[in-house]
């Protein structure tokens, strides 16, 4: 009886540990709108636009192809308003992968993310102005090897991204647009994904406490990285 009651406690602190760490920030989870863990890799509704996107060890990766002069992309068709989204990634050699939201015209919002920074922005919606992109937060870091988990919340006019442990928040009226498209994109070759979720979401109640917790949007930017030396990125490519 003592070693099932001990089994038991521990079982018991291990979940409300689990739970603890995924505390409500902007957002609280509703029903599930789509879950693949992509150990098959990303079939129907997933469309990819570039890039090759296969199955490699019970994982998605994404790679980049030199003929498509572009970085590779895939997104889920899915219209949005308010969502959570979680997944985990994993550098194979790629140099930039993101996490975007797409409006049903143009760009809306990304957290972008190299082996040596997090950005959570705003992004710009038509290319050749007079939209511009707005970066709530840009943090360095140093991701090394392994999984890292990432996490946007959308809610009304606000954003919340998390990668591990960086946060930040924006809020900006075209949040209220209409929102599609979900994706990843990797730059060059290659990135993992899995374990990818996607739900409604409501506002956390306790936000303007959390918030209070936070970077004011625009407080943490870092200077962005210089662009790769030789072998690196001959120009800036378009967000997708």
């Amino acid at each position: 009886m003592k070693h099932t009651s001990l089994l038991t406690l521990t079982l018991t602190l291990a979940a409300f540990a689990a739970r603890a760490e995924d505390k409500p920030l902007l957002a609280i989870p509703g029903k599930v709108i789509y879950e693949n863990n992509l150990s098959s890799g990303a079939g129907d509704p997933w469309k990819a636009a570039k890039g090759k996107w296969e199955a490699v060890d019970g994982v998605l990766r994404g790679s980049e192809l030199e003929a498509d002069k572009h970085g590779a992309v895939t997104r889920l068709p899915n219209k949005l308003k308010d969502f959570i989204i979680e997944y985990e990634f994993k550098f194979s050699g790629a140099k930039s992968t993101s996490l975007s939201i797409n409006a049903i015209k143009g760009h809306m919002a990304r957290i972008s993310i190299t082996p040596k920074s997090v950005a959570i922005q705003r992004d710009d919606s038509d290319h050749e102005g007079p939209d511009k992109a707005v970066i709530f937060a840009r943090f360095p870091t140093e991701l090394g090897d392994g999984w890292h988990k990432v996490r946007m919340e959308m809610v009304g006019d606000k954003m919340l991204g998390k990668v591990d442990d960086l946060i930040a928040w924006g809020a900006n009226d075209f949040f209220m647009s209409e929102k599609t498209g979900a994706g990843f994109t990797a730059s060059g070759q290659s990135v993992d994904f899995r374990n990818f979720s996607m739900h409604e979401a409501t506002l956390n109640p306790a936000w303007e406490e959390v918030k209070g917790t936070l970077p004011k949007p625009g407080e943490k930017v870092a200077a962005a990285a210089k662009p790769a030396g030789k072998g690196g990125a001959k120009g800036k490519k378009k967000a997708e």
